[in-house]
């Protein structure tokens, strides 16, 4: 049971990780255009030029920095397995690639995007294996 609420907890550490980074630092710290609404995939993918560099950027630091502590805190709820923060990690990066499969975006996001969550997966490996005591 536990690990069950290791792993939904690091669901949710990682999800709100992305939407501080990419909502409420990011396009407050470069606004979207008048009339932008990012919530809409058809919008998203017929504007993605005019989304500033700087919020794009924010999106990649978002799903690094999510994946790292949704790890962390699933492996620091479980004390026991490895098991939550390996979930918690690949859900993300899988939803990491789903989100640069969906949508038409520069060369350099794209692959910046998932080696940054490739990245964020090892360490948030490194940090989640130092919570669980055998």
């Amino acid at each position: 049971m536990k690990n069950i609420l290791a792993t939904i907890v690091g669901l949710i550490a990682a999800s709100l990780i992305v939407y501080l980074f990419e909502t409420l630092i990011g396009q407050n710290l470069f606004p979207l255009p008048e009339g932008a609404n990012p919530m809409d995939m058809e919008w998203l993918k017929n504007n993605m030029d005019q989304i500033p560099t700087g919020a794009k950027v924010m999106v990649v630091i978002g799903h690094f920095m999510g994946i790292v502590v949704g790890m962390f805190v699933a492996g620091f709820i479980s004390k026991t397995s490895m098991v939550p923060a390996y979930i918690v990690g690949g859900l993300m990066l899988a939803a990491t690639i789903f989100n640069v499969a969906m949508l038409p975006k520069e060369l350099w996001f794209s692959i910046s995007d998932i080696v940054f969550a490739v990245v964020g997966l090892l360490v948030g490996k490194s940090l989640a294996s130092k919570q669980i005591r055998i």
